[in-house]
């Protein structure tokens, strides 16, 4: 007897070309840190082409930024997966680091050959002037969707006291943040709401709903077999190149020593890039002496200009790290080694906390404690974001920062004789441009770099 009954239609969906196009736009246009970033995934995946709705994303970005590493490579592997599976995941992300990784590279290898040409010098430093600007500009727009009332204000402002003033670790202010949501769930339920309910539909305008509603994603559906298979194939593929390095060039070498350090980084660091800086620049610079505090802001200011996400700055740290420092190899051949081992390093562990983790925060988007939770963790890094941009404005306007202490506490103070008036002028003028007139990122950071430039060029040529 034939079947009468209605088919339904398949969603249509992307084949892996359409979406490798559509990952490499997006890869090419994420510029502006993770705010920006987010942005364009958002006006690409949710707007232009419905593959995800709204509450989704939010949902799928608020485990990524409850993740060590940064949330936004880890978003879009998150939505590659949906869509195509593991091929898929790997696709979003590969491309969503690519075009970084390639420019970072370049610019880290003539910054190390001519960095101390003073045109080079001038335009870094218009353009960490800039950076400040960018780094406030995320702090609001950030804020603007963390913070939808006051009990979210002041998580986020209890996270700066705790980092900043008391130098609590983040994994702490991320633990005790998940811990207040879920309290807050239950005591102040008004201030802790539940998420907009957007359950699988067959007929929902957004693909991915659609898809889920036909009951065709059936890889989002946790399984124990499967997570053990994915735990162990990825974390041979992140330190099986670690112990390569360790092997050939012996475990205190500058190599040996980036692969373990910054593969310690992608574990304890949260909160992406604006979380991990302060922690590298300090590991960096203070301890192990790879490179200056200078150096620090002017690879920061290089990952700006690029797309592709800011920790990408790391790269730049291991470049110059291994340049200087790496005995038994050529500068440049050590410079290349290290920005490789440490790109791969820190992005490895992206896909094995989407591959084992995804499915079951997918299995759990009803339960509305843990969606209070991790709205939670999202107020308080808008806090750790805040510190970063103090940090950032300490070190950029003034030429002394000292560390004074008032018991257990420690709190760093500038030495106000020290502000310099033409960054202080430049990181003015760029707040102006991008947050008052709404220049794009990219006209505000070449407008900065090239007044910069000129402006140090002329006072050097001054009688």
């Amino acid at each position: 007897m034939m079947d009468t009954s209605p088919a339904v239609a398949e969603p249509d969906r992307p084949s892996l070309r359409e979406a490798t196009c559509i990952w490499t736009k997006v890869g090419m246009l994420s510029f502006g840190g993770p705010a920006g970033q987010i942005a364009v995934m958002h006006r690409e995946l949710v707007e232009r082409h419905k593959w995800i709705s709204d509450a989704r994303f939010l949902h799928a970005l608020n485990y990524c930024m409850l993740l060590p590493g940064p949330e936004a490579t880890q978003l879009a592997i998150y939505i590659g997966w949906m869509l195509h599976r593991t091929v898929g995941g790997l696709i979003a992300g590969i491309l969503f680091v690519l075009p970084g990784f390639i420019t970072i590279l370049g610019l880290s290898i003539i910054y190390a050959l001519l960095g101390d040409v003073p045109l080079i010098a001038a335009v870094f430093f218009g353009l960490k002037a800039a950076v400040l600007a960018v780094v406030v500009e995320a702090v609001l727009r950030i804020g603007r969707k963390a913070l939808k009332n006051r009990a979210m204000v002041g998580i986020a402002g209890l996270a700066f006291i705790a980092i900043y003033v008391f130098k609590l670790p983040f994994p702490l202010i991320v633990a005790a943040a998940a811990v207040l949501g879920v309290l807050g769930r239950w005591w102040l339920p008004q201030s802790f709401p539940p998420p907009k309910s957007t359950e699988a539909d067959a007929s929902s305008e957004y693909l991915i709903d659609r898809l889920l509603g036909q009951g065709q994603l059936r890889h989002t559906m946790p399984s124990g077999r499967r997570a053990v298979r994915i735990l162990l194939t990825w974390l041979a593929i992140w330190l099986l190149p670690v112990g390569v390095v360790i092997g050939t060039f012996g475990l205190h070498s500058v190599l040996a020593q980036q692969g373990i350090f910054f593969s310690q980084t992608a574990v304890v660091t949260f909160g992406g890039a604006y979380a991990v800086l302060a922690y590298v620049a300090q590991r960096a610079v203070e301890h192990f002496h790879w490179i200056t505090p200078g150096q620090m802001l002017d690879g920061l200011a290089l990952a700006e200009t690029t797309p592709g996400p800011l920790i990408m700055v790391l790269q730049f740290v291991a470049f110059l790290g291994a340049f200087h420092h790496q005995a038994g190899l050529s500068p440049m051949a050590a410079g290349v080694i290290g920005s490789v081992l440490t790109t791969w390093v820190t992005f490895a562990p992206c896909f094995l906390w989407i591959f084992l983790g995804a499915p079951y925060v997918e299995a759990l988007r009803s339960q509305h404690t843990l969606n209070a939770a991790l709205s939670t963790v999202t107020a308080a890094i808008v806090g750790v974001v805040l510190n970063l941009s103090v940090w950032f404005a300490l070190h950029t306007l003034f030429g002394t920062v000292q560390t004074q202490r008032y018991g257990a506490l420690a709190v760093e103070v500038p030495q106000w004789s020290t502000l310099h008036g033409l960054a202080t002028a430049l990181a003015v003028g760029a707040m102006l441009a991008m947050l008052r007139f709404k220049i794009g990122m990219g006209w505000t950071l070449l407008g900065s770099g090239f007044v910069g430039a000129l402006s140090l060029l002329l006072i050097s040529h001054l009688p």
